[in-house]
């Protein structure tokens, strides 16, 4: 039976210590890039139809840039809409006329949400709602109406079948 020395005993150690700072790394990545409180932000609200694959925490973006995040996701019991709040950092005042929509990243990437900014003068004030929403697009749906007869109502007609004239069209 061989000795285990002091180099085998130092490679498995060095190798755990790598195992859990990767660990880490990948908990700090899963977070968002955020430990504890978020900092200085205040609620917005959002009303949509349909949230595609939404989650807690997704980013809010204005052209591509993280200005805050999703913090909570509710049902309306009343008019059955998902009721979303924003934590949007406080150095971005919005204008009242904001639009949010639904995006995703790529084609298979993380779904976000995308703020407009108007050019309403107001401000969008903590806790106030933005009026203009709109949902995220089902690319599953999407394809399948594509593939499947979602474009045209008519079927085109064949150049080989042959045509009567309608009882206007024919002449005596």
């Amino acid at each position: 039976m061989a000795i285990r020395g002091p180099r085998l005993e130092f490679a498995v150690g060095a190798f755990l210590l790598l195992a859990l700072a990767s660990l880490l790394v990948l908990a700090f990545a899963s977070t968002n890039r955020q430990f504890g409180g978020g900092g200085d932000t205040y609620p917005l609200t959002a009303r949509f139809s349909t949230l595609g694959q939404l989650r807690l925490q997704a980013p809010v973006r204005i052209g591509g840039v993280a200005v805050g995040r999703v913090a909570k996701i509710d049902l309306d019991p009343k008019r059955f809409d998902a009721v979303v709040t924003l934590d949007i950092d406080r150095r971005y005042q919005l204008p009242a006329d904001t639009s949010a929509g639904i995006f995703t990243s790529g084609l298979l990437g993380e779904s976000y949400v995308g703020l407009q900014p108007g050019g309403d003068p107001e401000n969008l004030k903590s806790g106030e709602e933005i009026a203009y929403t709109q949902p995220a697009v089902d690319l599953i749906q999407l394809a399948g109406k594509y593939m499947f007869g979602g474009g045209s109502a008519s079927a085109p007609a064949d150049a080989n079948s042959t045509t009567t004239p309608s009882p206007t069209e024919a002449t005596p």
